[in-house]
């Protein structure tokens, strides 16, 4: 069985994560891997309805989707995470907890953030209407030590997503492309091959 891995991506709302996540799972899928996406917006609709935006309550949203990344890593499965998880010591919590963890940093600057927003939800925050509101009138504690850093503001989309699967492909969580494109048989033909030429 393949091992799992959690790749939690983090940053703030419209900053990224929902795309760059969904382009690096296609990739995975794309090499035979099994992968579970579990965006923020998804999961307070179904696992944390219910919950709201206090302190306390962020915190449990993140622990719950931390530790359904642990049951599906546990499984064999690369767990995705996409979660706004604006504070340090809960992702760092969920790093200890999964383990075998990377954390990609969705970098964005608040502007862009703010243009991309079509709900609004920047314009209102700003204008007082919605509390609590990450980067606006909450904090956003940025990763210190994050396996990846992606400027989404600055990178195209393919960009981000590259730098997300050369760095599982360093951290050998992953085999590099070249590594997968023959099969078993094709491998043996080869060795066969050279073999017969004398090089094995």
């Amino acid at each position: 069985m393949e091992k799992g891995f959690t790749v939690w991506f983090t940053g703030l709302s419209c900053s990224g994560k929902t795309t760059v996540s969904q382009g690096a799972a296609e990739e995975l899928r794309k090499r035979g891997l099994k992968v579970e996406v579990l965006d923020g917006d998804v999961v307070r609709t179904n696992l944390s309805k219910g919950l709201g935006f206090s302190k306390e309550d962020r915190d449990t949203n993140i622990k719950r989707i931390g530790f359904v990344c642990k049951l599906l890593s546990r499984n064999g499965v690369v767990a995705i995470g996409a979660a706004i998880s604006p504070y340090r010591e809960i992702r760092d919590y969920n790093r200890q907890e999964i383990g075998d963890f990377v954390e990609v940093y969705c970098k964005c600057s608040l502007d862009v953030c703010i243009q991309r927003d079509v709900k609004g939800l920047y314009k209102k925050a700003l204008a007082g209407e919605i509390p609590n509101y990450t980067g606006v009138s909450d904090p956003y504690e940025e990763p210190l030590n994050p396996e990846v850093v992606v400027e989404t503001d600055k990178e195209a989309e393919e960009e981000s997503v590259r730098k997300v699967i050369r760095k599982l492909e360093e951290l050998r969580y992953i085999r590099p492309a070249e590594a997968t494109e023959y099969s078993e048989e094709e491998e043996e033909k080869i060795k066969q091959r050279l073999a017969d030429l004398g090089y094995l």
